[in-house]
C-alpha cells in the first residue's frame, strides 16, 4: 500500500502522522511510504531520518493527496487538503466531526474512508488514540490556565499555588476522565485548590483514591457547578461524549456571574465546548474576554509540546495503521471492532451515530458501510 503523510497545516500545529520508527516497520512490512518534506521538523525530526528507513520524500502535499492509498495525519484536512481527498482513499486522522458541519459535508462530498482516531475503541471501553493526547491536554490545561490568570493575560492576577499566608486558587474541572484526572494531578501539583466535578460515581472513587485529601470531588448537577464556577479562578472544561457534542455546563448567564478575570480553559473545545460562550481559538490568538472572563479554547493544545505528542501519539496509532495497510481497510476495520468504531464516513455516508444525531443527517451502521 502506498501510504502518505502530509505536514500538517493548522495553525501552530507542529505534530505529524507518522515518526520514523513506524515507517520502517511499514517499509519492513513491503509498503511504500511519501513524508512531505518538513513534515516532521516541528517534532525535531529531520527528513533524513525518514529518508534513512526508506521513506521517500516528496516536496508539497500535491503528490500525497494524489497518489496514496491511506493517509494518516494528526489534525482534520483544512483549506486545500479536502479538495485533495477522494473515493477510495482511507484517511486515518483525528475529525471531531459533530460540532464541524462544514468539514462534515466537504468529506461527505469528497466521497473518503475517513477513520477518526476519537471514536476507535478498545475492549476495557476506552478511548485509546484519544487517552495519550487527552493527557497531554490535561496536563497541559492548568500549565495555560495558570498563565492566562496574570494579569497581563486579562486574568485575576491569582497565583494559583498561593504563597504563606495568602490562599491557593480555586480550580474547578468539569468532568472525570482522562483530562480531568492529568489536569487535577497538575493543578494538585501547583498547590491549587482542586474541586473535580463529575457524573460517573466510580471515576469519581477512583479520583479520591488517587488523590486522597488533595482533590475535592462533587457529582455533576445544575446547582453544584453553578456555586463551584462562580467562586472559581480556574474552570477546565473536560468533558467527553465519545464522537458526540459535547455536554453544555456553563450557560452564558453563568458566564456573567463568574468572577471578573477568572479563566475557563476548554479542552472539550475540540467538540463543540462546554461553556456557551466558548469558540475555537488558535495558539496564535489563543484567549478572548466575554463578561471579563478569559476564554482559553484552542482545540489542538497538544500541537504546542509537538516532540512529546507526537511520539505519544504513534506509541498508540502505530498498530491500526500497520493493520490498515496490512490488510487494507475493509478487511481491517472487519476483523478488529474497536477499529471498526473509528470509522465517521465512508463514500458519503455518516457512519458514526454520534455524528449523524449532532447533525441530524442519516445514519448507516458501520459493519454496512464496510459491505458495500
Amino acid at each position: 500500500m502506498l501510504v502518505g503523510v502530509p505536514k500538517e497545516i493548522k495553525d501552530n500545529e507542529y505534530r505529524v502522522g507518522l515518526v520514523p520508527a513506524t515507517v520502517r516497520e511499514l517499509i519492513a512490512h513491503k509498503h511504500r511510504v511519501l513524508v512531505e518534506a518538513g513534515a516532521g521538523a516541528g517534532a525535531g525530526i529531520a527528513d533524513s531520518e525518514y529518508e534513512a528507513v526508506g521513506a521517500e520524500i516528496v516536496s508539497g502535499p500535491g503528490k500525497i493527496f494524489a497518489e496514496a492509498e491511506l493517509i494518516v495525519k494528526v489534525k482534520e484536512p483544512i483549506g486545500g487538503e479536502r479538495s485533495g481527498l477522494r473515493k477510495g482513499q482511507v484517511l486515518f486522522t483525528y475529525l471531531h466531526l459533530a460540532p464541524d458541519r462544514e468539514l462534515t459535508a466537504a468529506l461527505l462530498a469528497s466521497g473518503v474512508t475517513a477513520i477518526a482516531y476519537e471514536t476507535v475503541t478498545n475492549a476495557d471501553g476506552g478511548l485509546p488514540l484519544l487517552t495519550p493526547m487527552s493527557e497531554v491536554a490535561g496536563r497541559m490545561a492548568p500549565q495555560v490556565g495558570a498563565h492566562a490568570l496574570e494579569k497581563e493575560c486579562g486574568g485575576r492576577g491569582v497565583l494559583l499555588g498561593g504563597v504563606p499566608g495568602v490562599a491557593p486558587g480555586e480550580v474547578v474541572i468539569l468532568g472525570s476522565g482522562v483530562v480531568a484526572t492529568h489536569a487535577a494531578l497538575i493543578a494538585a501539583g501547583m498547590e491549587a485548590q482542586v474541586t473535580v466535578v463529575g457524573r460517573n460515581p466510580h471515576s469519581l472513587q477512583r479520583i479520591e483514591a488517587q488523590f486522597g485529601g488533595r482533590v475535592n470531588t462533587a457529582v455533576s448537577n445544575e446547582e453544584t457547578i453553578e456555586s463551584l464556577c462562580k467562586r472559581a479562578d480556574l474552570v477546565i472544561g473536560a468533558a467527553l461524549v465519545p464522537g458526540a457534542m459535547a455536554p453544555r455546563l456553563i450557560s452564558a448567564a453563568l458566564v456573567k456571574e463568574m468572577l471578573p478575570g477568572s479563566v475557563i480553559v476548554d479542552v472539550s473545545i475540540d467538540q463543540g465546548g462546554i461553556a456557551e460562550t466558548s469558540r475555537p481559538t488558535s495558539h496564535s490568538k489563543p484567549t478572548y474576554l466575554v463578561d471579563g472572563v478569559v476564554h482559553y479554547c484552542v482545540p489542538n493544545m497538544p500541537g504546542a509540546v509537538a516532540r512529546t505528542s507526537t511520539f505519544a501519539l504513534n506509541n498508540a496509532t502505530r498498530p491500526f495503521v500497520l493493520a490498515l495497510a496490512d490488510k487494507g481497510w475493509r478487511q481491517a476495520l472487519a476483523d478488529d471492532p474497536h477499529l471498526r468504531n473509528g470509522l465517521n464516513l465512508h463514500a458519503g455516508r455518516v457512519t458514526c451515530g454520534p455524528v449523524a444525531e449532532a447533525q441530524a443527517l442519516a445514519h448507516m451502521p458501520a459493519d454496512q458501510a464496510i459491505a458495500l
